[in-house]
Order: C-alpha cells, then structure tokens, then sequence
C-alpha cells in the first residue's frame, strides 16, 4: 500500500483536541485527509432500491478488527449486490490485515489503495468516498464521533454495540439517530439478539403476556479472560491503549458496557423500558496487572424497572471461573429463557422454539439492506443507545458506590472520558476506581 496514500498513520503524531476531533460536519476536510478519494456529488441519502438491473451497494468500513472484518463479511453475505468498497483503521497493519481476509470474498471486495485511509482521521476519507452503507466498528469510544459524521454524510449506517463509554456519548448518539430519522437514514446496530428468531419469538410472547405481569429477572456475561496484546518498544502510551482497547475505560466503557450490554439490551427489550434506577458493585481481584488497564474484572448491579421490578445483572471476566450467559425472565405465571427459546410455567415447557434460525449476524444486514429498499429503513440508534446507557449507569454505580438514577444519569452526568488530545504519544488515565472515592461527576 503506497504511504502516499494514506491518511496520517501512528507515525505522525495528529495533534487532535476533543473539539477538533468533533468537528466531523466538515466532510468536506476529508477530500484533504483522502489523498486520492473526493467526496460524492451524488445527493444524499440515496436507498438502493432495486429496479430492473441490481445497483451494487458500495460499503465502507471503519475500524479494521476482528469484529470489524466479520461484520463486513457478514453484510457481503446477507446480499449479494454489497461490495466493499472503502477501508479506515487507526493503523496501517490492521488495513492490510482486512484486506488479506476480505479477499476470500473475491470481486465483492473493490478496494483499492486509495480508498484506505488511517489516522484518527481516518473515518472521514471513508465517508468521503462514493459510498452508501458504512460500517462502524471502532472501539466504543469513537462511536458518536462517527455515527454523527455518517448521517451528516447522508449515509446509512450499520454500527457495532455499544454506541459509547460515558453519558456525553450517549446524548450524541441519540441526537444522531433523531437526526437519521429526520433525513430518512437507516441506523442498524450490532445488537444481534434482536435480529434472532428463537429471541423474537420468546420476548413477542412475553410482551403479549405469556409469563404474566413481569416481576423480577437475572442475566449474566460470565466468561473466561480474554486476549491481550504486549507492549511494543516502538508503541507510544496511546498506541498501547488503542491496541488493548478492552481495557481501557475511556475506549471500551469497561466490559459491563462492551460485552454486557447484549444481556442488559434484552432486558430493556423484555420490559420496555430502560431500568428507573441502578446500584452496584464490582472490582479487579484477578486481572491486577498494568497490562489489563483500569478496568474491573466483575460486576453485580440490581436495576429497578418501572413497577418496582428488580433484575440482578452480573458479569465477569475471569480466568478458571465459570461460564453463565444468558437472561431468565420471571413473571407472575412463568419464566422466559429467550436464550434457549423456551417459556416455562413450573417445570413445565408451554413453549419452545424450534423453527429454523438463520444466522443473526448475518440476518441483522438483511433487515437493514431490507428496511431501506422497503423505504421504511430502521432506526436502532436511540433503542441501542438506552442499552448502551444502562451499562454505563451499572458501572458508574459500581465506580463510584452510590446509587443511580436514570434520570440523572441521561440527563445530567456531565461524565466524559475523552482524552485530552487525540494523538500518539503520551496518555495518562485515570486510575482504577475506588467505590466511595471515586468523583460521580
């Protein structure tokens, strides 16, 4: 890949504040940062619909990971008209890493080097480009940054889970998503349960009453450790901390929010609503060393729901511990297990799923694609953004000690863990939290 290329990589440091990484309306600037990608001067948005011969639906990703790579395979699988066509990573590695496995998917990949960009600033070489789909899949913490440059950009959206790290975040991505809404965008997000069958069919039943009035409820995200990536000689404080994002507050949220907030989405899915309040716990017992940031490695928080029902949350990343994942949904005449599609009333099953269940990774780009060539294109960004919130309420009780409520924390935490430059070089964090001194701001 030429260097000349590419935008600025993690060689040249990008003296980037909180307030110039935010100006992202400015696409415009992108036809600088692209190199050799100017912007579209097709109007925008522009839903593919098909009439007669299929138009080819040009995607972009943004954030070359693992999860990044898997959901852009996912989305050339759900349909075969996409194309990839763009590609934006922080680092120069991870793009050539997307391109060797993007290349089993033949001529459905088009990307060529001056379509590649890196650098902060990489998503806006990506939106630059003649693109109709963008895939967002960088740490949580450039989410709102991102999401808020697509639909400004008149492009749909398909956008991993969760959408931010802190309550400044969350408010961005819900006046995104009220903004797609108004231009007609469609905003999908990588919350895939709600795109599974068997949990579909299970929580369609239990909003229609199946289990009663809902009552009480647990869900869990037990798991084993993770992976970690070593410090490089070469590797600045910043690049070490984007490279092991998961354990960082400030890019990942901590893993109540990365990874819970599957458990907890379907929580608010099953009562409607995000949970009235919030108090919890946790700590790092396990994961001690510098390597594994200054995030906590479990959690236990009680959320109150409208009515006065109570669910216990638990989640854990530890090594030899045991493995839960899942949600159990108690009413006053059964229980819903939507993880094993099954309705309980007793000990007797008086519903179990046993239809045919597509992939749901797939299946959730199949239903955006749809919704737009239907004109009726989804919004999830304000459903993903109340999960998002409601882990981020769970860790900030657990942080801080004190008990939450969602009022306050929606609407008034001015919490917002941004970095005081964007750049490589130094990075100083905060240090693990102590219940009862860490600041609830």
């Amino acid at each position: 890949m030429s260097d000349k290329t590419k935008a600025n990589g993690p060689e040249q440091a990008q003296n980037l504040s909180r307030r110039d990484f935010l100006k992202s309306s400015v696409i415009a600037a992108a036809v600088t940062v692209a190199g050799g990608c100017a912007a579209s001067s097709r109007p925008r948005p522009g839903p593919f619909i098909v009439r007669g011969l299929p138009k080819p639906i040009r995607v972009g990703l943004i954030g070359c990971g693992g999860r990044g790579i898997g959901a852009a395979i996912d989305c050339a699988n759900a349909d075969p008209e996409v194309t990839i066509v763009a590609l934006g990573d922080l680092f120069d590695d991870r793009i050539d890493e997307a391109r060797k496995k993007l290349a089993d998917l033949g001529d459905r990949v088009r990307v060529t080097d001056a379509r590649c960009f890196t650098g902060f600033d990489n998503y806006l070489g990506v939106l630059a480009c003649d693109i109709d789909l963008v895939i967002l899949a960088t740490p949580p913490f450039f989410r709102p940054t991102h999401l808020r440059a697509a639909v400004e950009a008149g492009r749909h959206v398909f956008m991993e889970k969760p959408v931010a790290v802190d309550p400044v975040g969350v408010r961005s991505i819900i006046q995104s998503s009220d903004l797609a809404g108004r231009k007609g965008l469609a905003i999908v997000a990588g919350t895939q349960r709600r795109h599974q069958r068997r949990y579909q069919e299970v929580l369609r039943r239990v909003r229609d009453g199946a289990i009663g009035e809902l009552v009480a409820g647990q869900c869990y995200w037990n798991q084993e450790d993770l992976w970690v990536k070593p410090r490089q000689p070469e590797w600045s404080e910043m690049e070490w901390q984007c490279r092991n994002w998961l354990y960082f507050t400030w890019l990942s949220g901590d893993h109540i929010v990365e990874q819970h907030v599957h458990n907890l989405d379907v929580m608010n899915w099953a009562f409607g609503s995000p949970p009235r309040r919030a108090v919890g716990m946790g700590g790092r017992q396990s994961r001690t060393a510098p390597e594994f940031g200054n995030i906590y490695d479990h959690f236990a928080v009680e959320y109150e729901y409208p009515g006065g029902a109570r669910v216990l949350s638990m989640c854990r990343q530890v090594k030899g511990a045991s493995v839960r994942v899942g949600e159990r949904i108690v009413g006053t005449r059964g229980i819903a297990i939507p993880s094993e599609g099954k309705i309980l009333r007793g000990r007797r099953v008086i519903y179990e799923f046993k239809g045919q269940e597509p992939n749901p990774y797939v299946q959730e780009h199949v239903d955006l694609i749809t919704s737009i060539r239907r004109g009726k294109p989804l919004n999830e960004g304000r459903q993903v953004a109340e999960s998002t919130m409601t882990a981020i309420m769970g860790r900030m009780s657990a942080y801080t000690g004190r008990e939450l409520s969602w009022d306050w924390v929606l609407n008034s935490s001015q919490l917002d863990l941004s970095p005081a430059r964007l750049e490589f070089g130094d990075n100083p964090v905060d240090p693990v939290a102590v219940p009862g001194q860490t600041p609830l701001i």
